[in-house]
């Protein structure tokens, strides 16, 4: 158990984040930041 301790730790504090930033209507941001990447990448924007 000791030897999982700072994984498990880390999964608690990754979700803590990803429960945060969803009740902070984040999700649309970071897609709309990802299509707009994906987009200059491709070479279509």
């Amino acid at each position: 158990m000791r030897r999982n301790l700072p994984a498990i730790l880390l999964i608690v504090i990754a979700a803590v984040l990803v429960v945060v930033g969803i009740l902070m209507h984040q999700p649309e941001s970071v897609l709309h930041k990802a299509v707009r990447i994906c987009m200059e990448c491709i070479g279509l924007g």
